[in-house]
């Protein structure tokens, strides 16, 4: 017992937060895509998902201490990562590259080796980035009541204390009914996602929880458990720790070994056979926001049950979600019931509520007809900035361009396409062959079909510019790039 409470109080015992980044999931198109999944998006809030998630574990409540966080993500979201963690003050930490999604036990594994090589004992809180916890406090509360189990070894999961019978969420059956104090519960077995009558009698039963897919370690015992129960991992993964290359200050993981890894969850690999799993009981609010049924469960409601977004307006509706996530774009519903309608400027999804969870099949659907909204994003984000296309003609396209302050684009030149550029936000420092200028707001500058040229923001402010570009072609890959601070090719 003095070892526990000595774990516990232990004044300098600091949790690294290992953030789950990567993911793109389908579910909460069109908002979610693939270019720009749900964790970079402020869903619920003036803060992203991802955001929200990386402040939740950058406090701390007593003796409960974080240190800098180590993010899991792929190379086309790099950018966003750092971007959204300065926005919102904190500490980047190490950001490791995955060169391809293997889903979360190659991912939590990696982390695990990374933390070890400079401390075994690391103690591990392993985190999607995509989840709301509204109540910090309680959360990390309930990180603290799974310390002690840490100490004794264990793997700690966390369960979410149902409300509903959900059958979108896997479960967790304990042992024995949680006492109410928060304090852990060994762990029976995983239970996949059951349908409407079984999760009726396990919510009845009261020893079930909602599998939040949170874990608490150390790095030395989960590691110990993938050599245990996972071994063929074991090889290719540390492989792609110990030939990582760095890169702008990222971790980019070895391409070659990391391929050879398997393509499994951390539950299947590791935690389903596992004998020393305990189970921290959750009772706060939590979702992983999984469909637009949860985001609207999570919204702000009328007395009629219709949450709004954007620039929405309902007219004798019920149960139902609205959302424009365009500040031009009006949506409005009339006596409609238990539907979905969310607005983007180039797609719009409009379902019964009941159908939430097929949204994924609505992605499938655009894919096999080759439409881009099926997995791009409208804006297109870059290290420097994002644009968005306007208008797209035969021989033209116009963009909307945001260069962040202090930021560059690639120096460039395109065999197809001639460019104007017009500031209308700020100042652009502009290269043109070997002219160098500044351009400043209502001030515009031609750029010929072939010559070299690059846009700067030497301001303090973000710089905005339209871009009208006329030529034979003005696809994106009709560039030539000489110089990139970015290391693209």
């Amino acid at each position: 017992m003095g070892l526990v409470t000595s774990f516990v109080e232990d004044k300098q015992l600091s949790i690294t937060p290992v953030l789950l980044a990567g993911g793109s999931g389908t579910r909460l198109w069109p908002l979610s895509r693939k270019s720009y999944p749900k964790q970079f998006s402020r869903l619920m809030g003036k803060e992203t998902l991802f955001q929200g998630s990386a402040r939740r574990l950058s406090g701390g409540e007593g003796a409960l201490k974080f240190a800098a966080p180590v993010t899991l993500t792929n190379s086309d979201f790099r950018f966003i990562v750092t971007e959204q963690l300065a926005e919102a003050g904190i500490d980047p930490g190490a950001i490791l590259i995955e060169p391809e999604g293997r889903n979360t036990a190659p991912a939590v594994l990696a982390a695990a080796l990374y933390v070890a090589k400079t401390n075994p004992e690391a103690v591990l809180l392993v985190a999607p980035s995509d989840h709301v916890i509204p109540d910090t406090d309680a959360f990390l509360a309930a990180v603290k009541q799974g310390l002690g189990a840490v100490a004794n070894g264990d793997l700690v999961t966390f369960g979410i204390t149902p409300d509903r019978p959900e059958t979108g969420y896997g479960y967790l059956e304990l042992t024995a009914l949680p006492k109410g104090d928060g304090a852990p519960v060994k762990l029976s077995k995983f239970v996949e996602k059951p349908d409407a009558d079984t999760a009726a009698k396990m919510l009845a039963a009261g020893n079930y929880l909602w599998n939040a897919g949170i874990f608490l370690f150390r790095a030395a015992d989960i590691i110990s458990a993938f050599e245990k129960h996972a071994p063929g991992l074991m090889v290719p993964v540390a492989a792609a720790v110990d030939e990582a290359k760095t890169d702008l200050g990222f971790l980019r993981l070895a391409p070659e070994p990391w391929a050879r890894a398997q393509d499994i969850s951390i539950d299947y690999a590791v935690m389903e056979r596992a004998d020393n799993l305990s189970v921290v009981p959750f009772s706060g609010a939590w979702s992983d926001l999984g469909g637009w049924d949860a985001v609207w469960r999570e919204s702000g409601q009328t007395s009629t049950g219709v949450a709004l977004s954007g620039e929405a307006t309902e007219i004798d509706c019920a149960n139902s979600l609205l959302r424009s996530e365009s500040g031009t774009q009006q949506i409005v519903g009339i006596g409609l019931k238990n539907i979905m309608a969310i607005a983007m400027p180039d797609a719009v999804l409009i379902a019964d509520m009941s159908r939430a969870q097929d949204v994924k099949k609505a992605v499938d659907a655009l894919k096999a007809k080759g439409a881009i909204q099926a997995t791009a994003f409208p804006k297109d984000h870059r290290p420097w900035g994002w644009f968005e296309s306007l208008v797209v003609g035969g021989r033209f396209q116009v963009k909307r361009i945001l260069v962040h302050p202090g930021a560059s684009l690639s120096l460039q030149s395109h065999f197809h396409r001639s460019e104007h550029w017009i500031v209308v936000e700020g100042t652009a420092k502009v290269t043109i062959n070997d002219d160098v200028r500044l351009v400043a707001e209502n001030e515009s500058v031609y750029i010929p079909l072939g010559a070299k040229h690059r846009m700067e923001n030497p301001g303090k402010v973000p710089m905005v510019l339209i871009e009208v570009q006329t030529g034979a072609y003005v696809g994106e890959d009709d560039i030539v790039r000489y110089e990139d601070v970015y290391a693209r090719g």
